[in-house]
């Protein structure tokens, strides 16, 4: 698992998707995508979320995993919604995986949630602001479960190679890095789309389209966003091959309790899906 990067010496590993329970259409060749609310808010909205990504992705064979946070810790203010009960929506996204037969994934805080959560999803999350927390890595790592990595807004492509050798190091292989933007200033992200060919080199990677709109650190202490920009910045990502796209989406993103400024309506996620494939068919014909 070692390859020359940057002249040194780093460890290189990338995951065959296979190692994701019940992740249906790998012989498309398409993307994958992480697709759900960002946060669960009760299981009826949980379930007509995922029905209706299930049912655009079974159509256009796009290999899909279920995605919804069980509890939000990374507020900005402490009256903030952060959930309905970790041991709740933790049993509403079983519910939706064993209904469905598709795979989950969720973040995750502390080492205390990398135990629990492991009993109810396939894949855990490690948000971006805890991208560099050995303790939390280590944890997550040892539960043997699939680890999505999300790039710290305050780190480089390069530096995140030693945050996966942390993962690999602690007896786990089955993992994948997420970009999700750079701050650019205070209050604004940018995607370094240069950062996407460095970050395959050594793990499977995904591009995280809606945090990466992200206005963060408002006045109001409410996070903004450019939902308008999802598509232009989902067609940079599969135009520069990524493995695949994070998406969070919602029927009404006004009424969200959770980041509503920068979801995609689900009314909107078919017909942009459709594009970025025709997008995705026409890069994968330069190798053929």
């Amino acid at each position: 698992h070692f390859k020359i990067f940057n002249d040194k010496f780093v460890k290189n590993l990338i995951m065959d998707l296979k190692a994701i329970p019940n992740l249906k259409y790998l012989e498309s060749n398409n993307f994958f995508l992480i697709a759900g609310p960002c946060a669960i808010e009760g299981e009826e909205m949980a379930f007509k979320i995922a029905e209706n990504c299930i049912k655009i992705c079974d159509k256009l064979k796009v290999p899909y995993i279920f995605k919804g946070s069980f509890k939000k810790a990374n507020r900005s203010r402490i009256d903030s919604f952060t959930g309905i009960g970790d041991e709740i929506a933790l049993k509403i996204l079983k519910k939706i995986r064993d209904h469905f037969n598709i795979p989950v994934i969720t973040d995750i805080h502390n080492e205390i949630d990398a135990k629990l959560a492991a009993e109810y999803v396939d894949i855990l999350q490690i948000p971006a602001f805890l991208a560099r927390q050995t303790d939390l890595l280590v944890a997550a790592a040892k539960t043997n479960k699939i680890i999505n990595l999300k790039k710290g807004q305050f780190m480089s492509p390069e530096s995140m190679q030693f945050a996966v050798n942390k993962i690999i190091d602690s007896g786990n292989e089955n993992l994948m890095v997420t970009d999700r933007g750079t701050m650019f200033g205070y209050q604004d992200l940018i995607v370094d789309f240069r950062g996407i060919p460095i970050m395959k080199s050594y793990a499977t990677t995904v591009l995280d389209v809606t945090h990466s709109l992200q206005k963060p650190n408002q006045t109001s202490g409410v996070t903004g966003g450019l939902p308008e920009m999802i598509e232009t910045i989902a067609r940079a990502g599969v135009v520069n091959e990524v493995d695949g796209l994070f998406i969070e989406t919602h029927f009404e993103p006004e009424k969200a309790l959770s980041d509503g400024k920068n979801m995609l309506p689900i009314k909107s996620l078919e017909e942009i899906l459709s594009r970025l494939i025709s997008i995705r068919k026409t890069i994968n014909s330069f190798k053929s």
